[in-house]
């Protein structure tokens, strides 16, 4: 990778999961960070994500929609890591307006914002697999059906059409990641409104059994650092500018199969194996795995933690660590 040695860089929703360990490395790195988060309850912001490095980055505590706010801090950047934003599937469809008015009014508030102050900033977007919706064939390639079956996927949608839209009209160089389960330190464990897996490991850890639904479904998994590594790769990388690269990672493995693995690798705990419930089954893709053959061709981009190792770090993490996410 190029060096990231006094590189101004702003990542928003950088007190999450992605952003805070996306934030920490840069600052190994020596980049000058600035971070933005709202740190609404709801959402995967935690202050104590960035422990130990608050000293370090330059932190501000406000909704990406306030762009009185915004406006000066988009000055002078580098590269933006667009994070922000509702994840949560199921909130998405309780709430449509809100989801509407974090995942796309703020961010078509903050392109504009920066087509204003700063048009030479570099720009990757984090959107989603879910954008996918039930796939056709597997591995899905970027070349798969957009067709998603919830609000938030819509909305996901839409938010890499304005990346898309800004970098091709006013020349605002941005890219987006699609981005599949990814797991790791800080990712928000109390419930389910970010991973599914952050309440089996909460449950695991706490040593009382947890859920798995189906359990016949595959997935992929993406550890945090081989997430980073693909973000930094995109933005420092000129052929990546107006396109779409999905992330993926290990093999794909069955629900039931990632819970024995988690079972293990902790050394304790249990689960029982439960049909999918009603009200989540409208809106379940079934199985999902990613073909990433594109950013590893294009950028070099390749996954290098396998998930037991991904499991061994996250669980350890939490075990040290786990007051500051209950």
């Amino acid at each position: 990778m190029k060096t990231l040695k006094n590189l101004r860089v702003l990542i928003t929703g950088g007190l999450g999961f992605i952003g805070s360990n996306l934030a920490i490395r840069l600052v190994k790195e020596e980049a000058h960070v600035t971070i933005i988060d709202s740190l609404l309850p709801n959402y995967g912001g935690n202050i104590y994500n960035i422990h130990g490095f608050e000293n370090k980055i330059d932190v501000h505590t406000f909704d990406l929609r306030d762009i009185t706010k915004l406006e000066p801090i988009l000055k002078n950047q580098d590269i933006i890591f667009n994070l922000a934003g509702q994840t949560s599937h199921m909130d998405s469809m309780a709430d449509p307006i809100t989801d509407l008015e974090i995942n796309c009014k703020a961010q078509i508030s903050f392109l504009d914002a920066c087509k204003k102050i700063n048009q030479n900033v570099h720009i990757v977007f984090a959107s989603t697999r879910q954008i996918y919706g039930k796939p056709r064939y597997t591995p899905v390639d970027e070349k798969h059906t957009v067709d998603p079956i919830d609000i938030n996927g819509i909305h996901k949608v839409a938010c890499e059409y304005y990346h898309k839209l800004y970098n091709e009209v006013y020349g605002i160089k941005s890219c987006t990641l699609r981005l599949t389960n990814t797991i790791g330190p800080r990712m928000r464990i109390k419930d389910a409104r970010q991973t599914f897996l952050g309440v089996w490991i909460k449950n695991t850890i706490c040593n009382k059994p947890f859920e798995v639904w189906s359990g016949e479904q595959l997935r992929d998994f993406t550890y945090i650092d081989d997430c980073i590594d693909a973000l930094i790769l995109t933005a420092q990388n000129s052929s990546s500018f107006g396109k779409v690269f999905n992330i993926g990672g290990v093999p794909p493995i069955s629900l039931k199969e990632v819970a024995k693995l988690l079972v293990s690798t902790a050394g304790q705990g249990s689960f029982t194996v439960k049909e999918y419930p009603t009200d989540r089954k409208k809106i379940d893709i079934g199985s999902y795995y990613s073909d990433d053959n594109y950013i590893k061709e294009t950028l070099g981009w390749k996954h290098k933690t396998s998930l037991k190792q991904a499991l061994e770090k996250t669980v350890n993490y939490y075990k040290e660590h786990l007051q500051q996410y209950l």
